[in-house]
């Protein structure tokens, strides 16, 4: 186990669910309902959102989840479309955290491109390629990959994942109908993650998004 890669994962893993989670609380009660404030889940405080288990296997196994927010659709003004922007706050909330991270990379690569051309070229560099310099980028860039990875992984519209829900509110299924599948989608989620793990073949291809949407916005990684 790689313990540095984990302790660098760390911080975008705690801020990615906070976030993720934070932002399905603020959606559901801007929405009119108050049912995730009042369980003390409208915060950034990370103990009131992340499920132990689902903490260690997103840093562990690469898949992971939190505690999910919970909402009344009767307190809904617009159930159905309200049910669609509550999950999907959750993944654009890493997105956009996600690109934020992304540019303070694409910043620090444009400065020190430039400062190549300085004559101070020796200190800058002895700064910003510091050991504890490259460890803060690190963090940045593992946050701003497990984000996209939150993003694109809870857009996959397999219950009981975000994009499940998306899908559903515009589909005119029964309630029955719904926990029917909700039952079905969490098992085979499951499967699929851990046979793609096990094995080493790709089910899912979240890896190749990410690296093309890092090649995309910051082409001088390669």
């Amino acid at each position: 186990m790689n313990w540095q890669g984990i302790l660098y994962a760390l911080p975008g893993v705690i801020i990615g669910l906070t976030v993720h989670e934070y932002c399905h609380a603020l959606a559901a009660y801007k929405l009119g309902d108050s049912t995730a404030r009042d369980m003390g889940r409208l915060t950034f405080n990370p103990l009131r959102h992340i499920d132990l288990i689902g903490f260690l296997f997103l840093v562990v196994a690469g898949f992971g989840w939190a505690k999910p927010v919970q909402f009344n659709p009767e307190n809904l003004r617009h159930p159905r479309r309200d049910k669609a922007i509550i999950a999907a706050a959750g993944p654009l909330a890493n997105l956009v955290l996600a690109m934020i991270l992304i540019g303070l990379i694409k910043a620090w690569l444009v400065f020190m491109a430039s400062a190549a051309a300085t004559e101070k070229t020796d200190q800058i560099f002895s700064v910003f390629y510091s050991g504890p310099f490259i460890g803060f980028v690190t963090v940045i860039f593992q946050g701003a990959a497990l984000n996209l990875g939150l993003f694109i992984f809870n857009l996959i519209p397999i219950p009981p994942l975000d994009g499940s829900h998306i899908v559903f509110s515009g589909l005119n299924l029964s309630a029955e109908t719904e926990r029917t599948i909700m039952k079905i989608g969490g098992p085979l989620l499951f499967i699929i993650l851990i046979v793609q793990n096990r094995l080493q073949i790709t089910i899912l291809p979240i890896g190749r998004f990410i690296s093309a949407i890092f090649k995309f916005f910051i082409p001088e990684l390669g």
